[in-house]
């Protein structure tokens, strides 16, 4: 049974379906992600239908840097995740700077902006 959280917007997936939705984002299958990290396919898939948490610790933050997401909520790394603002771009902590002279009208119009671009081709990687 796949275990899910509430939260304010719906249901939060499991660490399991995280792992697999992030896995399949980024590799073009299971199967093949676990041959780059060099561990039985069946191990992986255990893991993912069972649960992680009876995976050995180091092989769970091995699988979580590989896919650079946070092995402690499996959210993509970034700064609500323990990295300090010196470890951000010049341009990530001049965003951060003018997000915070924001009023709360200003930072969700930001957000909304934010979001909009990341939909637009001209402004993606």
């Amino acid at each position: 049974m796949v275990k899910k959280e509430a939260s304010s917007n719906g249901i939060i997936a499991s660490k399991e379906r995280i792992l697999k939705n992030e896995i399949l984002a980024q590799y073009k299958s299971i199967r093949q992600f676990a041959i780059e990290m060099e561990m039985p396919y069946s191990s992986l898939m255990s893991a993912l239908d069972k649960g992680v948490s009876g995976m050995a610790y180091e092989t769970v933050i091995s699988i979580c840097k590989k896919l650079g997401i946070s092995p402690t909520d499996f959210s993509k790394n970034g700064i609500e995740n323990g990295n300090t603002i010196e470890e951000l771009s010049d341009h990530s902590k001049r965003l951060i700077a003018y997000y915070s002279k924001l009023n709360l009208d200003g930072k969700q119009r930001l957000i909304e902006l934010a979001e909009d671009f990341t939909e637009l081709k001209r402004y993606n990687e």
